[in-house]
């Protein structure tokens, strides 16, 4: 559900001259759209011949042109944060005139921190009027729930099941359905090609309100303001085209040092109910404060961006049974026959757990949903950690139901309006009773103990009191090279407050880390506060480094100093992904997932087989044990407020100019991809067969090549230099058919492409896990490529080739795979018959003349297959535009 403004409840600004009336005006508003929504919920279940009503019936997220009723008048702009959304929208400061003058204060007088909420609150009734970009029209309309769905819903889909069409076909895992998300978030790395080709579209501003997060480009190395100075000046080019941008298409600013694109989210756009979109994988963070937020392409970030609407194959829905809660300070848990007195149990080690029992891939194409009376034990932050996470798991997006932790959170990051009305009307935030999902898993918390995932692949989940057997059978090595702790994952009050109480119990104990310790805030806000606490001053005190408010090492921009490439270590995180070489481009580094508390008792001890729950750290007075942390979800106080890092798009917009030098090496203007000329693919090379695991940082590495991600040629040449080749074992390596010649994998593509010969990838399962970046399918595009076939494909990826223009296919049979040698020919037969749920067959002409024929699959809809056609969805756009 979305929180929404009713311009038919609108009067003069100058009307609403106080604060007080200001927030009267927002809760009317409010109020009546909840009502509303109520309305359309009883006629819903009316509807539906006496089932529960369900969320995915009630929420008018989407546009829909089916049954009218309740939700014509409803002309609506979803509502930010009163010091965020309207002020950064540059409403407020219209607003702010009136309030000085019923304030008695002189032009150009400082407002207190009421008067600019208010102003704030204003400006977004202000919006409603001058419409620039924010209004969103909502149809809530009375779906018959008969023909939707016939029984109790889930959370998750209650949220996703309204249409661009009449059809009522919802089939969970196999029906495509139009969203319409009320708001975009967009990191540094992937906005600018996202940006780049929203202005090919040739709009005047974009159409939902957008944010651009530079957290990505941010190279750790020294400490927090040597690496923030050396990112302004190293990217400065960068940064002044994302801001150019935002200005001149109406999007909101976020500057380097802000904080991490999650963390703002949750800190100011997140509430119960919204339905949002990210170009980043990790964008369901937001579950944690009861919001539908699924990470995407460039590509369908900038069809929102247009107004078009986005499709998404129904997901099946994964329901997470939260059963106990967690146990806290001064008690003990038995695990078989231990007796474990300082667990040290954290909500990081639910998600940790269940990445383990789902795989990387077990989730794929689902939503995981978790219910029971384990998650009132859960704080809000600590279940946007599990939702960020559940991203490992292929899922499209996680979600809890509506929580007092929830409520509490919203008053910390004042916002107290929302809370108000969202636990009002909180009925509306969670399952049916006898809600059917398409699988259960359950998870006693009471029962859980601590996990260290790792190292390589996030799904390899060991429980605390089985790992020091498991380094010791695993051969990683034992001493901790690094622990780093934050991130968008686990840089929260609770997290890092935690954190910091143990490391005050071992300085106390006269100890020292016996690994480099860093510490990455989420956020500038959470930064400002920790430091306030007095958080920060006990990692300084522990010699800890404090890196940017950005991702740093987690996405590997991270130019470690004290291991050398090819050096065998380990290094122990509270981040989210272990890929092999992500943080440090070092693939001797074995890198294991764990809670903020995990790391720095390991970080302290200096072994990774160190047990906090048996084993003590010797001191020069005796002998130390750990000590359970107190919990602490939130500040003793609100979070600080820290605006200053963030800039609004002006009022005034169209002199405003993009500059692009066309000798830049980092920006670059996107050239149209070429259209399918009608004809089958026939003979085609095999580029590479890739064996085994092949993620987005093997596609398109990361780290140093962040610097490019503006510019496709400069980027294009790290394609695919990560994945094994099945030929040879070796990563980098392939023969070009034509020369015979062993080269690089991009460096042979771009050959191919000189000579006009379009090519084909053989892939394992789960091609593109990993990263939302979109140049894993625009690289291949550019140097040619026209077909990806693998056993199985991540959510994301598979989408991104689409938008390209490129044909994702999978094998019929998977053991087609190994029949395939490198060597053979592919022509892909029937592509003028291209259409939902057929088949395409594939020819394979042999090195010794014999030849072979498979059938393949693909997962294309009707529009999907018009990208296909006009060589890519900006391809058809721009068709479209000159009609």
């Amino acid at each position: 559900m979305d929180i929404f403004l009713v311009t038919s409840l609108g009067q003069p600004l100058e009307n609403i001259k106080t604060y007080a009336a200001a927030q009267a005006y927002l809760a009317m508003g409010v109020t009546t759209c909840m009502k509303t929504v109520e309305v359309t919920r009883s006629k819903t279940a009316a509807a539906g011949s006496g089932v529960p009503g369900t969320m995915a019936t009630f929420w008018g997220i989407v546009r829909t042109q089916g049954v009218r009723g309740v939700g014509r008048a409803v002309n609506a702009v979803a509502l930010r944060q009163v010091t965020g959304w309207a002020s950064r929208m540059g409403f407020a400061r219209a607003a702010e005139a009136p309030i000085r003058r019923a304030r008695g204060k002189e032009p150009g007088e400082r407002l207190g921190v009421g008067e600019k909420v208010g102003a704030a609150t204003v400006g977004g009734a202000l919006s409603c009027w001058n419409q620039p970009f924010e209004v969103i029209r909502v149809d809530m309309q009375a779906v018959k729930t008969a023909q939707v769905v016939a029984r109790p819903t889930m959370l998750s889909t209650a949220r996703l099941i309204w249409r661009e069409n009449e059809e009522a076909d919802i089939r969970r895992g196999q029906s495509y359905f139009k969203l319409r998300p009320t708001r975009i978030a967009c990191q540094d790395a992937t906005a600018q090609m996202a940006l780049i080709q929203f202005m090919s579209a040739n709009l005047d501003s974009v159409a939902v309100p957008t944010t651009v997060h530079c957290d990505h480009l941010v190279v750790a190395k020294e400490g927090s303001e040597g690496d923030l100075a050396m990112a302004n000046s190293t990217d400065l080019e960068v940064y002044n085209f994302l801001q150019q941008v935002c200005q001149k298409y109406g999007a909101g600013f976020w500057k380097p040092g802000a904080g991490i694109i999650h963390q703002i989210v949750l800190e100011n756009y997140a509430y119960p109910g919204g339905l949002m979109i990210g170009t980043d994988s990790h964008t369901p963070n937001p579950g944690g404060l009861g919001m539908v937020a699924i990470g995407v392409g460039g590509a369908d970030a900038v069809d929102v961006m247009a107004g078009l609407a986005w499709g998404l194959k129904t997901p099946e829905v994964i329901g997470v049974n939260l059963t106990g809660k967690i146990v806290w300070l001064g008690l003990s848990k038995r695990y078989g026959d231990i007796l474990l007195e300082r667990a040290m149990l954290t909500t990081t080690d639910v998600i940790l757990k269940l990445a383990g029992e789902l795989t990387v891939k077990g989730a794929t194409g689902s939503i995981i949903e978790y219910f029971g009376d384990g998650v009132n034990s859960l704080s809000c932050t600590g279940m946007a950690t599990i939702c960020n996470m559940g991203a490992e798991t292929g899922a499209t997006t996680s979600i809890f139901p509506y929580t007092e932790a929830m409520a509490a959170y919203l008053d910390a990051t004042s916002r107290s309006y929302l809370r108000k009305e969202a636990s009002r009307w909180r009925h509306n935030f969670s399952a049916d009773p006898g809600a059917e999902y398409d699988r259960v898993i359950t998870i006693n918390l009471s029962e859980l103990e601590p996990f260290i995932n790792g190292p390589s692949t996030p799904d390899l989940a060991t429980p605390a009191s089985a790992f020091k057997e498991g380094v010791a059978k695993g051969s990683w090595p034992k001493q901790v090279g690094a622990g780093l702790i934050g991130s968008c994952t686990n840089s929260s009050f609770e997290d890092m407050s935690r954190a910091a109480a143990l490391a005050k119990q071992a300085i106390d104990a006269g100890l020292k880390p016996q690994a480099p310790l860093y510490l990455s805030p989420g956020s500038e806000q959470i930064r400002s506060t920790l430091e306030s606490s007095g958080v920060v001053s006990v990692f300084e005190e522990a010699g800890a480094t404090l890196l940017a408010n950005a991702c740093g090492p987690c996405c590997g921009s991270w130019n470690r100093q004290d291991v050398e490439k090819g050096v065998e270590n380990s290094i122990i995180t509270s981040y989210n992904r272990n890929f092999t070489g992500r943080l440090d481009s070092n693939p001797a580094t074995s890198i294991f997932l764990a809670s903020p508390e995990t790391v720095v008792v390991k970080s302290f001890a200096g072994t990774l087989d160190f047990d906090p729950a048996t084993d003590e750290i010797n001191t020069p007075t005796g002998s130390f044990r750990f000590e359970t942390p107190p919990p602490g979800a939130l500040p003793p106080s609100r979070y600080i407020q820290t605006d200053h890092v963030y800039t609004a798009p002006p009022a005034e917009r169209s002199k405003i100019e993009v500059d692009i030098s066309p000798t830049s090496d980092r920006i670059q203007r996107l050239q149209p991809f070429e259209p399918w000329n009608g004809n089958d693919y026939v003979n085609l090379p095999i580029l590479i067969k890739v064996e085994g695991k092949c993620t987005t940082d093997q596609i398109t590495p990361a780290g140093p090549w962040f610097r490019y991600r503006g510019h496709l040629e400069s980027m294009s040449n790290n394609t695919l230099i990560g994945a094994v080749n099945a030929a040879n074992k070796r990563v980098n390596q392939v023969r070009n058919v034509f020369t015979g010649e062993v080269a690089g994998v991009p460096d042979t593509a771009r050959d191919y492409k000189q000579r006009g010969q379009k090519w084909v990838v053989i892939a394992d399962h789960n091609y593109g896990e990993g990263s939302s970046r979109e140049h894993a399918a625009l690289q291949p595009r550019f140097l040619n490529g026209v077909a990806i076939i693998a056993k199985s494909f991540a959510r994301i990826h598979e989408s991104n080739l689409k938008k390209q223009g490129m044909l994702p296919l999978t094998f019929k049979d998977a053991a087609d795979y190994d029949r395939i040698q490198p060597e053979d020919c592919v022509s892909l037969i029937g592509l003028g018959e291209l259409r939902p749920g057929k088949e395409v067959r594939m020819l394979l002409s042999c090195k010794d003349g014999s030849s072979w024929e498979t059938k393949l699959d693909h997962t294309f809809n009707g529009e999907q297959i018009m990208y296909f056609r006009p060589g890519s969805a900006l391809n058809l756009m721009a068709q479209i535009t000159k009609v």
